[in-house]
């Protein structure tokens, strides 16, 4: 029990205070062993279990699918999905906002990043929707809001995350899964796009004539033939979802260097080398929480967590509840990766006891912290959302409601009907 109060104590005051996440957890845990350790064992044991946590090919998907996302967002990829997304929904009242969405759920489905498709869509859009006389507020919520999509619909790297921390559920399934959910949430946001844009009046956008249709659509194609790649090499067992990730790399790198020119070879070691921080950052929270993860099950911190929270209700309706509560606490402080290894291993065995499926709760646990983007103090996604709308925190907030009400409902069905995750998979022989 010193070791879970300590733990929490210093994590909770290195995480307030300002330092860095993955500094933070690895801190505490290094703490947290002090208490039965000397510093040089302490600090040993949490070097191992960190090397330890890293030493899985599922995680070598992680810096190949930054890299494609990387290749993606300057690759001229964005532009063109946000002209295809135009031909589709453009004509609709509110049309660029629809766009918006629209755009952000094909760019998910080929990057898997919620801040690139922040900064890649809303980049785009926010400036043209301000032209059409469209509140600035109101184009950053809507990018906001949409950014989230791409960690749903695959591929994820979260989705790898959340494999290794629940113990080897399917990437492939998992991918598989967050289909539905995120067609789902981004057909939600329409919705409020749809009464929002009547009740402001918003202008309809201008018609896409049939031959610049076909243009449009046709040199969009090569971008969302990624996807059937991808998903479909794996669907078929031709590679694995590791072996895609590099696939996704080499075609990517074909389709922005070599056939759509926009990038010159001479930006390429620039590139790469922002997609090596980017991944650096990324693996260090995975080997720091890996740490905590392991300090926390010998100090049995999940079981006394199960316990108390079985005491609490035996009714599943309302422990469900409690859990997407707490999880959305949770995203609003923390980073995905890190809560997604620290409390994987502390709550899927709660759903597990009540019936839940692995599969199913790793869809429920990355849509909260989904969530999470778009909320302070540390939402990625409100910050680049606001920073490319040029706007604040502040004045986007109000705005930003009917979103979160819609993704809130999203969420609870998602939650409460299984089959919108599970369906797909299983109907494709995933368990």
């Amino acid at each position: 029990m010193n070791e879970a109060l300590i733990l929490a104590l210093v994590f909770a005051v290195l995480l307030f205070a300002g330092v860095p996440i993955a500094f933070a957890i690895g801190s505490a845990a290094v703490a947290a062993l002090l208490v039965s350790l000397d510093p040089a064992a302490a600090t040993t044991v949490i070097a191992q279990r960190m090397a330890t946590g890293l030493d899985s090919f599922a995680l070598l998907a992680i810096p190949f699918f930054i890299l494609s996302g990387q290749l993606m967002n300057r690759g001229g990829i964005a532009r063109r999905l946000i002209d295809l997304a135009k031909v589709i929904v453009g004509r609709l009242p509110g049309g660029l906002a629809y766009v918006n969405v629209l755009g952000s759920m094909l760019f998910g489905s080929i990057s898997g990043s919620a801040v690139a498709a922040a900064a890649a869509i809303g980049g785009t859009m926010s400036p043209m929707m301000k032209r059409e006389g469209y509140n600035r507020e109101f184009a950053a919520a809507v990018n906001i809001s949409a950014a989230p999509i791409g960690l749903l619909i695959p591929p994820s790297n979260i989705m790898v995350v959340y494999s290794l921390a629940s113990g080897g559920v399917s990437i492939a399934a998992l991918f598989l899964a967050g289909y539905v959910p995120g067609i789902v949430l981004g057909l939600a946001l329409m919705a409020v796009v749809a009464v929002l844009a009547k009740r402001h009046g918003y202008p309809v956008g201008e018609k896409v004539g049939l031959s610049d249709s076909l243009r449009i659509s046709f040199g969009s194609l090569p971008s969302l033939l990624l996807v059937a790649i991808v998903m479909g090499g794996i669907i078929m067992g031709w590679f694995t979802p590791t072996e895609a990730s590099a696939i996704a790399v080499a075609y990517t790198f074909v389709l922005s260097v070599v056939i759509y020119r926009e990038i010159k070879w001479s930006e390429l070691p620039h590139l790469l080398t922002e997609s090596a921080a980017t991944t650096a950052i990324v693996l260090l929270l995975v080997g720091t929480s890996m740490g905590m993860s392991w300090v926390m099950s010998s100090a049995n911190i999940p079981q006394t967590i199960t316990e108390s929270l079985l005491a609490l209700t035996d009714n599943k309706i309302v422990l469900l509840l409690i859990i997407n509560l707490l999880l959305l606490v949770v995203g609003t402080f923390m980073d995905m990766t890190p809560a997604v290894l620290i409390f994987t291993p502390i709550l899927l065995p709660i759903v597990v006891k009540f019936g839940m499926s692995p599969l199913h709760f790793g869809l429920v646990l990355i849509f909260n912290l989904c969530i999470g983007l778009c909320t302070p103090p540390v939402g990625s996604c409100l910050f680049v959302g606001c920073g490319v709308a040029g706007t604040t925190i502040a004045k986007v907030w109000r705005p930003l409601l009917p979103f979160f009400f819609a993704m809130f409902v999203v969420l609870m069905a998602v939650t409460y009907w299984p089959a919108l995750s599970l369906a797909l998979p299983h109907a494709l022989g995933f368990k």
